[in-house]
């Protein structure tokens, strides 16, 4: 084989070498793709989150918008305020019900039965004050604030500050709640149970007109939830998503 004809065989060669590569990589056989779509996909799972909107009487066709640390969903309730969200989310979720003038809050944990209504308002209170805030704070700070999602997500500590409120109320408008679990208890207007709670408060004067807590129960729990801080973590920092970590050890704290 002369030397020209060995030059022309090793041209074509590489060239078709060169092509192959060429179009392997254009396939996707590289393996080097971003997959940045299935990432964050992966990140969230389905949740289901369902409750009933009441103040005393059903906040009928109220929206409810739940904001997670990932993902959000917003639903109508319906006429006896109950409502239904499933979706896909990182817990935990803070929730608020509105209708009309009022604006109701409360926060899930997990999946299941999270009510909106002025108890669980009253919770948020404590809670917040407990993190060294108050309730708009704790919203406004709840999408960056790693303290206040890992706080929200520690089922001991929101329902330790659950047991509080309850005990507020009783203490300073005489009413034991027959439903003390009253965040994830699941009620119908109308019937025995958290709905003859709320009915009493509204008359003790502990709900106001508007169906929202009144002012004066709002600074019971103000004051009970600051003198029984929940400690500071320490790897919470802001602008952390707080996914899955433990909440902070606080006290056990009633009203004084």
């Amino acid at each position: 084989m002369s030397t020209r004809q060995q030059h022309v065989i090793r041209s074509i060669s590489a060239g078709l070498l060169i092509a192959s590569v060429a179009l392997f990589a254009g396939c996707g056989g590289g393996g080097g793709g971003s997959g940045s779509g299935s990432g964050s996909a992966s990140s969230t799972s389905m949740i289901s989150i369902a409750g009933t909107a009441a103040t005393g009487k059903a906040l009928a066709n109220a929206t409810i918008s739940i904001d997670c640390a990932r993902g959000a969903m917003s639903v109508a309730a319906d006429a006896n305020g109950n409502y239904h969200a499933t979706f896909g989310a990182v817990l935990p979720c803070m929730i608020s019900a509105t209708s009309g003038v009022t604006i109701l809050h409360s926060a899930a944990f997990a999946g299941g039965t999270y009510n909106i209504t002025p108890e669980t308002d009253l919770l948020l209170s404590y809670l917040a004050a407990q993190l060294g805030t108050n309730e708009s704070g704790l919203i406004a700070g709840f999408a960056t604030n790693a303290q206040f999602q890992q706080t929200l997500q520690n089922q001991t500590d929101v329902l330790t500050a659950q047991a509080a409120v309850a005990q507020g109320l009783q203490q300073k408008y005489g009413v034991t709640l027959s439903t003390p679990n009253f965040l994830t208890t699941a009620f119908t207007v109308g019937q025995p149970g958290e709905d003859s709670d709320l009915e009493a408060l509204l008359a003790r004067g502990a709900i106001d007109t508007n169906g929202e807590p009144d002012a004066a129960a709002v600074t019971l729990v103000v004051t009970a939830g600051a003198a029984h801080p929940i400690a500071t973590s320490p790897n919470t920092s802001t602008g952390g998503s707080g996914g899955s970590g433990a909440g902070g050890t606080g006290s056990a704290g009633g009203m004084m």
